[in-house]
């Protein structure tokens, strides 16, 4: 055999490209024909009804086939268009009704607005939310119910669906690698929505950056730390958070005095300090939300003693509420007559 027909035979076939996949006009209108032939569609089982046995030309049967084609079409769509818009409302009413609630008494008070207030704001936050989620919701509905309609319709023309699935799979992964941190951004997005870990308005602690949430969006999440610093933290390369605006804060004060001072005195008078705050109407209920404990001695030295106060407050404000104790207890030692320990 000579080199040439060597080379020829060893030449591989070339592979089929994407557009081989997709029939030709010609192919199609074979397509539209046979089914015509065989009784398939409205139209042509009509015709056939109405003239029974008799051989239609060609071109009869071709038109027939193409306008039952036409009609299968857009019956699909307008099926696909129907389910879409009932399974949008399901989930507008879904999310709708998610987004409201009735705020338990014990929580309405627990910002410094109070009342009504405070309802409208962590309503407010909900519905946000909701609002959120049902969008997201609702466009992954319509690519569901959409491209299962145009790939009943492709393959109702006559495309090979095997193929094409195969091709648009390989484009998916591709994507899908080239993409994987945007999607793991956008997976972390939804779950920190539905599980509601925190909103704008809350103070948390990602690792990366501590301060008040400004934007939450299914990808970032736009903090503001108290120097001023605005950060953009990527929902995925968030691992834990440390929520300090959600249910109650904790506020301890320590009170340090000399080893030889009356411990019975001391506690007594701290005992009276708290109660007294916790009688403030500015402070019970609003800022405090159970009545204050002396924990009495919480350490001993040889240079001092230590009594712990602890103060369950509301969110975000414990600093506020330490700081408030901490005035209380110096007026109340220096009317006494006490001293701190150095």
């Amino acid at each position: 055999m000579c080199p040439l027909t060597l080379a020829l035979a060893a030449t591989p076939s070339p592979s089929p490209s994407t557009t081989d996949i997709l029939p030709d006009a010609e192919t199609a209108a074979r397509t539209f024909q046979a089914a015509c032939e065989n009784n398939e569609g409205l139209f042509c089982t009509v015709l056939n009804a109405l003239l029974p046995g008799r051989q239609f030309p060609s071109w009869i049967t071709l038109v027939a086939g193409i306008v039952d084609g036409l009609l299968m079409l857009v019956l699909i769509f307008a099926i696909a268009l129907v389910i879409r818009n009932l399974v949008h409302r399901l989930i507008t009413k879904l999310t709708l009704r998610a987004g409201e609630g009735v705020l338990p008494e014990r929580l309405r008070n627990l910002t410094p607005l109070g009342g009504e207030a405070s309802v409208a704001i962590l309503t407010e936050r909900r519905r946000a939310r909701a609002e959120t989620i049902g969008s997201v919701l609702r466009s992954l509905a319509s690519v569901l119910i959409l491209g299962t309609a145009t790939l009943m319709a492709l393959a109702r023309l006559g495309v090979e669906l095997a193929p094409l699935l195969t091709s648009v799979g390989i484009i998916g992964v591709a994507v899908g690698f080239g993409a994987q941190e945007l999607v793991k951004d956008f997976i972390s997005g939804m779950f920190m929505l539905l599980e509601d870990q925190y909103g704008v308005g809350d103070v948390i602690d990602t690792g990366v950056a501590t301060g008040t949430v400004e934007a939450v969006t299914l990808r970032i999440t736009r903090l503001r730390d108290a120097d001023g610093k605005v950060w953009y933290v990527r929902n995925g390369t968030i691992t834990r958070i440390g929520n300090e605006s959600q249910g109650w804060s904790r506020a301890l004060v320590d009170v340090p005095v000399p080893p030889d001072t009356d411990v019975a005195e001391v506690r007594e008078l701290l005992r009276s300090v708290v109660a007294e705050l916790w009688k403030d109407p500015e402070y019970r209920d609003k800022l405090i939300v159970e009545e204050p404990e002396v924990y009495g001695l919480e350490q001993i030295s040889g240079s001092s003693v230590i009594f712990r106060i602890s103060v369950k407050a509301a969110p975000t404000h414990k600093l506020e509420v330490a700081r408030e104790v901490r005035m209380r207890v110096k007026r109340a030692f220096d009317e006494k007559g006490l001293a701190f320990a150095g």
